[in-house]
């Protein structure tokens, strides 16, 4: 999340950018000699979760308290759990639960993309089981009126704090999407079953209603509960809201409770207290230890969501770390760092593997397997020296995943730091990909050749708007912080009165469920999933978002996509796009560090490739709003970001 405006007790350092700070390898000048690359870290600085999981026994207990706390607020829900790589452990039904939900409208009543939708109630109760999952950590606890905090149009959201930037992970809410190629999706039973992470059916959650589990101190799932028809958000985090649905998702965690030093409400973001939640757990109605013996069937039943679980039993949930979880420490044939995970099949193969660009037929020199190494490995370093946003204890080392693609959005590697959320597997796939596809000559093409003419409509917009007929053909590069300038429902962001950003919905059309292209790009994929979730249809959307023409057979260049909140950059030898690197997990701040830093050591470490030429970042383009002019951003880096340095500055000059 952001320190756009403050950073509060961060310590700082760049030993790591000494060779780098002439600027070579990411500013379009000569580069410099590389440098050796240095050897690996000899021990670790990580501490690997332990390997904690819910048992039937433990799931059979969340849904008992959840039930009985239902029960004695007269409001039947429907509850699910899952594990910490989102894998649906259960869906409960209670008798005479409301079986629908609907989205939030438009403000001004014209609903499009997934505004005032009527979803399945068992959906929105996975989708908020997943959000408090995956949002979570060792190091922070978040749930699902947390993130209705951070994805709003103004920071903190409230009818006072009009004049703001937008929420810091503003857009997160369509990520995890149930068309993702990274997701893997539910089969049933087999070896590879319970593979994560698994996708959700309606992203992420901003309805509050949705926790995080822990076990002995480490997280290991989330419950989401959906009872009273609406699936929405909290637009005002200054009042103390008497939410039943929370308060029995609440009572669902007792036992597995979050240590109360990682919750929200212990972490600041730009001098703002994070919510947890409104509901207390002395405010809880039920008493006693209720049993699911006397829950399953006296107060419902499980139930099938399909695509997501069946009932043939309540599931064990896998512990994370573990081959069978599908994220796993690396090998040292994998990836150098010791302390790196990978995504992986369940059998021992590395699901994304570090390799060379597939884009060939597109640019004279792609990516090679060694340049790529170098990144990674540079920015897994600049993690590793950083100093967290979001979690507990103050002092504590960020912790991210870190994607890289090429042209043409085809995966070249993804690593991730022991303990980092899940979200930010997803997230920062969403972000090199993003960040690739619009710095790229065939923006503007691919867009334009979309069948949905509200996707289409976003180029000529964003011609008028920033002035320029040539717009999205590759002239400029695009960081995910630049277009997410441009895809905020006021420019400049937070700004009440200026005209919405020409990737944005206007403001009074914009609700958490519909952002603008963002949301326009994943609409058919939505409603194909939701159809095939209730049995409308019998084909589920594929493995591939978005409906743009394919760069490959079979493969188009946002095929999980995209995102509008900061964190990537493009990546270039000399003037010539070869790829993008997309980091999440942390703060914005810390994720467009970590990649702008990662991608100039790993330049200047193995020559030919680094950031874009300083004459064609995004922030070179300034915006004519009449009255006054506004340049675009291209990353923002923390004040003091380092655990092992005092300096700062850290990005400046490079």
């Amino acid at each position: 999340m952001s320190t756009r405006r403050r950073i509060t007790g961060l310590l700082a350092g760049s030993a790591l950018i000494l060779s780098a700070c002439s600027g070579g390898g990411s500013s379009g000048g000569s580069t410099p000699a590389p440098t050796p690359a240095p050897a690996p870290a000899p021990t670790t600085l990580y501490s690997v979760p332990a390997a904690e999981a819910l048992s039937v026994a433990d799931v059979q207990t969340v849904i008992a308290r959840a039930a009985a706390e239902a029960t004695a607020r007269h409001l039947p829900a429907v509850i699910a759990v899952v594990d910490r790589v989102g894998n649906v452990l259960a869906v409960f039904r209670m008798n005479g639960a409301a079986a629908t939900a609907t989205t939030s409208p438009a403000p001004n009543g014209v609903n499009i993309d997934a505004q005032n939708l009527t979803i399945p109630a068992e959906a929105g109760a996975i989708a908020k089981a997943v959000t408090g999952a995956y949002l979570s950590s060792g190091g922070n606890a978040f749930s699902t009126r947390t993130a209705s905090m951070i994805v709003q149009p103004h920071f903190p959201p409230a009818p006072s704090t009009a004049g703001l930037e937008s929420g810091p992970l503003f857009g997160v809410q369509f990520s995890q999407l149930p068309c993702s190629d990274l997701s893997s999706r539910y089969v049933g039973s087999g070896a590879t079953a319970l593979i994560g992470p698994k996708r959700s059916p309606l992203g992420l959650a901003a309805d509050p209603g949705g926790f995080p589990l822990y076990k002995n101190g480490v997280v290991v799932g989330g419950i989401g509960v959906m009872a009273d028809g609406v699936y929405g958000f909290d637009p005002n985090v200054l009042d103390t809201d008497n939410d039943p649905e929370e308060a029995i998702a609440l009572a669902g965690t007792v036992g597995f409770e979050a240590s109360t030093a990682i919750r929200a409400d212990h972490i600041y973001v730009d001098g703002t207290q994070l919510r947890y939640s409104d509901a207390t757990y002395a405010g809880l109605l039920a008493t006693g230890t209720p049993s699911y013996a006397a829950t399953d069937p006296a107060l419902g039943s499980l139930v099938t969501v399909r695509g997501y679980f069946s009932p043939a039993a309540i599931l064990a949930g896998t512990a994370y770390g573990s081959e069978a979880s599908g994220i796993r420490p690396s090998t040292a044939a994998e990836f150098s760092n010791r302390d790196a995970f990978v995504l992986t099949n369940g059998s021992g193969t590395d699901r994304f593997p570090i390799r060379a660009g597939t884009d060939g037929a597109d640019i004279t020199q792609p990516l090679t397997a060694a340049e790529v190494t170098a990144i990674l490995e540079e920015a897994f370093r600049v993690m590793s020296r950083a100093r967290a946003q979001i979690r507990q204890p103050l002092d504590s080392r960020a912790q991210v995943s870190i994607s890289m693609v090429d042209t043409r959005g085809a995966v070249l590697g993804i690593v991730r730091s022991p303990d980092a959320p899940i979200f930010g597997t997803d997230v920062s796939l969403q972000k090199a990909r993003t960040a690739a596809f619009f710095s790229s000559s065939h923006a503007a093409a691919q867009l334009t050749g979309d069948p949905s003419a509200d996707v289409r409509s976003f180029v000529p917009a964003a011609r008028t708007f920033l002035h320029d007929p040539t717009a999205l053909t590759g002239a400029f590069a695009f960081a995910d912080r630049s277009g997410g300038n441009l895809s905020r429902p006021y420019f400049p962001d937070g700004e009440v009165g200026r005209p919405n950003g020409p990737f944005s919905r206007p403001i009074a059309q914009f609700n958490p469920f519909s952002t603008g292209l963002q949301s326009a790009l994943v609409l058919s994929n939505l409603g194909q999933h939701l159809a095939f979730v209730t049995g409308a249809s019998g084909t589920d959307t594929p493995p591939r978002c978005t409906f743009i023409p394919d760069a490959a057979a079979g493969q188009n260049r946002l095929q999980n996509g995209i995102q509008i909140f900061p964190g990537s950059v493009p990546v270039y030898r000399g003037a010539v796009l070869v790829g993008g690197i997309g980091v999440s997990g942390d703060g914005i701040d810390q994720d467009d560090m970590i990649s702008f830093l990662g991608l100039n050591n790993g330049g200047v470490r193995i020559g030919g490739v680094g950031n874009a030429p300083l004459a064609m970042r995004a922030d070179q383009i300034v915006v004519d709003l009449g009255d006054k002019q506004v340049r675009l951003r291209f990353i923002n880096c923390p004040f003091a970001p380092f655990l092992d340095t005092s300096d700062q500055n850290v990005c400046a000059g490079l």
